[in-house]
């Protein structure tokens, strides 16, 4: 009887924590520091200094703050590494140095993001003299200040996560407030829409056994997105993704009530040479000595006569009931289909001689006296028609 052998069940390492969090606490200060300098990049280092500033600094503050570019809030490895212990309560391991300093640093972040603010202004109104903003411009300058009061709410989010509430902010009297048009709408919805992406995808992440499925590329994709946000539970990516629909689902009622309210664009009636611009007819015939008279004046005519020197057919358009006759294209609109008919001239050029110097009256029994069957018109005028007469 064969041996039966158990096959070994592979144990599968759990992924391990990276980042800020992966901080060596249970050393010390030199270790903790060395470790986030090295092993950490430095755009994480500006996310937690910021994150602490919105923590412990007022809102006047954090909004001067974040008039300065990225390399100011990262500032060192060191600030960064003092800020999460700080944050995560290992005051005991942060150098002396580090706990007075950091606030001094953030204040004087502070005074240098006003004073830049200050700059621009003196620079805006320089620039006002020489350059009338347009528009668009003067539209998204609003904007922007029409969602300071968002921003600071949503930065409740990173804040106190437990007592954020994803629909806690009344837009729809912010934006009567605010005096926010459909125009301004539009911009604030591009601010936030990119946002929701990252959020919509971290609810989508894939389970183990997808993953493992996936090409290398793709999964390390979707790992850098999960390592990017580690910091947040599932309720938390809810709560976000929440808040922002809110926002732009008001935006949108926006924009939509404007567009319901908005009067219909009237189009501009275009001229009888553009009306007739592409009908297509024959000018002159030698055989037949006829020429046409000019096409405009068929638009709004109540009767037209036509001949065609192909088939040698002559037709009258009659137009309808309170109608007058139109053309589209190379097309006779509005035309009586049971009174409109054409029959074929048997002695054309005799005929025709004689359709020039009949008047007004007699016309209406001209048809009449033609020898031949009568048929229905199409309403197609082509390159072998003379236009005839036009009442």
């Amino acid at each position: 009887m064969a041996k039966v052998t158990r096959k070994k069940k592979t144990v599968r390492a759990s992924r391990r924590t990276t980042g800020m969090a992966a901080m060596p606490v249970k050393q010390d200060w030199i270790r903790c520091q060395q470790y986030v300098h090295y092993e950490v990049e430095s755009r994480e280092w500006g996310n937690t200094v910021k994150e602490y500033i919105k923590l412990h600094w007022p809102k006047e503050a954090i909004v001067a703050i974040n008039r300065l570019p990225d390399y100011k809030t990262g500032m060192h490895s060191s600030w960064a590494t003092a800020a999460w212990l700080l944050m995560n309560g290992h005051v005991d391991l942060v150098h002396e140095s580090y706990i007075n300093g950091l606030p001094k640093r953030i204040n004087a972040l502070v005074e240098e993001g006003n004073l830049l603010q200050q700059e621009k202004k003196d620079e805006q109104t320089v620039a006002k003299i020489i350059h009338k903003p347009s528009i668009q411009e003067r539209i998204y300058e609003q904007a922007q200040r029409y969602v300071e009061d968002i921003d600071i709410w949503l930065d409740g989010f990173i804040t106190n996560k437990k007592n954020f509430d994803p629909k806690g902010f009344d837009f729809k009297g912010h934006f009567l407030t605010k005096g926010v048009t459909q125009a301004h709408a539009r911009k604030m919805r591009k601010f936030y829409q990119d946002e929701l992406i990252d959020f919509e995808d971290l609810a989508k992440y894939p389970t183990p056994g997808k993953l493992k499925k996936m090409d290398e590329h793709t999964a390390d994709q979707w790992l850098q997105l999960k390592e990017g946000y580690s910091h947040l539970k599932k309720g938390d990516i809810k709560n976000y993704t929440i808040a922002i629909n809110e926002l732009l689902a008001a935006l949108d009622f926006i924009i939509e009530s404007a567009k319901a309210t908005r009067k219909p664009r009237i189009a501009k009636p275009k001229s009888a040479d553009k009306l007739v611009e592409k009908l297509k007819y024959l000018k002159a015939d030698e055989k037949y000595k006829v020429a046409s008279v000019n096409p405009t004046a068929v638009i709004g005519a109540s009767e037209i006569w036509v001949f065609n020197v192909k088939t040698r057919k002559i037709g009258k358009y009659i137009a309808e009931e309170h109608q007058t006759l139109q053309v589209k294209g190379t097309t006779l609109q509005f035309f009586d289909e049971k009174k409109s008919i054409q029959k074929t001239l048997r002695k054309p050029t005799e005929q025709l001689r004689e359709f020039k110097t009949t008047g007004k009256v007699a016309l209406r029994k001209f048809m009449e006296n033609i020898p031949t069957t009568d048929t229905k018109l199409s309403g197609r005028i082509n390159a072998d028609t003379i236009i005839l007469k036009v009442l």
